[in-house]
């Protein structure tokens, strides 16, 4: 896949893993679209990088999406890259919590329901150029769950199944489907989990550009390549390790 003169779209690119990718990506010679809720912070965002444009839009939300893929089909009929990365993540005690449905369903609305409705809408468009691609941004815990982040981590782990049935429907298309698999990362996002003890945003970008033009459809950015390893080998081991204490 190249990796230069694209136009891509990144959801929740305003800030973290979303942000990063957009400088890496918008400095290699292509259009980005960045997508997120806050026009402020998207706005700020924007203003520096260049070959950016910004648009407020709130992917959980149906208008939304239906005024995205209108203005998306009307001016940027080019775009042949998408990259699914807006997320929602809460910590939650399904021992004690009294609120885990409410917060599990905004997880799922977000993490993986947008994504299958925003990449239906866009799969039209997608097809009709020579070279193009889906990248849904999965993690880690779409192997093992964390206790701590159990309904974030059935969203992706329902969003890593329905990316490889996706990539085998596409496989006779023009449409690459790939998975950004990233460990823990040092964001604002992770920032409740112990998010300073991860890797830094940068790298994932770093790392997805090499894997985007080496045609890598399962990018396990660090180590999650190793804990991937280890829970194809030893699930109940892999368990363990993704809920040891992280300060």
């Amino acid at each position: 896949m190249k990796t230069s003169q694209n136009t891509i779209l990144i959801t929740g690119g305003s800030a973290g893993i979303g942000f990063e990718l957009a400088k890496s990506l918008s400095s290699k010679n292509n259009h980005v679209i960045i997508i997120g809720r806050n026009k402020q912070r998207l706005e700020k965002a924007a203003a520096q990088l260049q070959n950016v444009t910004a648009v407020t839009a709130d992917i959980s939300n149906a208008d939304n999406v239906e005024a995205l893929v209108a203005k998306l089909t009307t001016e940027f009929p080019a775009l042949n890259i998408v990259i699914n990365n807006a997320g929602a993540a809460n910590l939650n005690n399904l021992l004690t919590d009294t609120n885990t449905f409410e917060k599990a369903a905004e997880e799922m609305l977000t993490n993986y329901l947008s994504v299958i409705r925003l990449n239906e809408k866009l799969l039209p468009a997608l097809k009709k150029q020579t070279e193009a691609a889906i990248v849904n941004v999965s993690s880690v815990v779409a192997f093992a769950p964390s206790t701590r982040l159990a309904t974030y981590g059935a969203t992706k782990a329902a969003l890593h199944a329905y990316t490889r049935a996706l990539r085998l429907v596409l496989a006779e298309t023009s449409v690459k489907v790939f998975e950004l698999m990233p460990p823990l990362v040092d964001t604002e996002f992770s920032a409740e989990i112990g998010g300073k003890n991860g890797i830094p945003a940068s790298q994932v970008a770093d790392e997805f550009l090499v894997s985007l033009e080496a045609n890598n459809y399962e990018i396990r950015v660090a180590n999650t390549e190793d804990f991937y390893r280890l829970y194809l080998s030893n699930p109940d081991e892999a368990l363990r390790v993704i809920n040891l204490p992280r300060n």
